[in-house]
């Protein structure tokens, strides 16, 4: 890429390193917005930094927020005493899609991963706990991910739980192994939501 300019192959470069962006992809990327016009590209990057400037975790259940608490904690027509907790904010955004669960969501930031060196102190555990009592909550729907770390930390949790006198279910499986939560149909996440089991 020699004959390229060094602005451009930079651009190339920084898209390049997005989740799920190849370089072709990047490459087309890089060229649609050098050709678009210099009001929707600072559209696009006002955005951006909008959004890194006015984001920030729920402070009760740790989904992104623009306001705090957020728009689902604050709703009062949702469920109470119900949670369903998730590894992250994607999770909430593909559940919600489906329009299948009506109740609160926990937040965990992440799975547990001993050899990423995640353990449940990295993770929004004492938060869970503390929100049981504080909100009458006699259902925890586990749904985190079927990989190794999202299994191990539905276990965790549901060893954790099993004393506190909630029903703990998990999401059904069916959903593909190893997938992330927010990558999977919003036909297939549904059903798994619907056919939970105990924990």
């Amino acid at each position: 890429m020699g004959y390229q300019p060094p602005v451009l192959v930079n651009l190339i470069d920084r898209l390049g390193t997005l989740p799920g962006i190849g370089r072709k992809t990047a490459t087309r990327l890089a060229l649609h917005l050098l050709l678009a016009s210099e009001e929707r590209v600072r559209a696009l990057a006002e955005s951006i930094l909008e959004v890194k400037e006015k984001i920030r975790f729920c402070s009760i259940c740790g989904n992104f927020t623009d306001e705090d608490p957020c728009l689902l904690c604050r709703k009062a027509d949702r469920e109470t005493g119900v949670l369903c907790v998730v590894e992250g904010p994607g999770d909430v955004m593909a559940l919600e899609a489906t329009g299948v669960f009506r109740g609160r969501y926990h937040v965990l930031g992440g799975a547990l991963s001993p050899l990423g060196g995640i353990g449940p102190d990295d993770l929004r555990v004492k938060e869970l706990l503390a929100r049981l009592p504080r909100e009458n909550v006699r259902e925890v729907l586990l749904a985190t991910g079927s990989s190794a770390e999202g299994e191990a930390t539905a276990g965790y949790l549901a060893g954790l739980l099993k004393d506190k006198g909630v029903r703990v279910t998990r999401i059904a499986q069916g959903m593909p192994l190893g997938a992330d939560l927010e990558y999977v149909d919003a036909a297939t996440l549904k059903k798994a939501v619907e056919n939970r089991r105990e924990a």
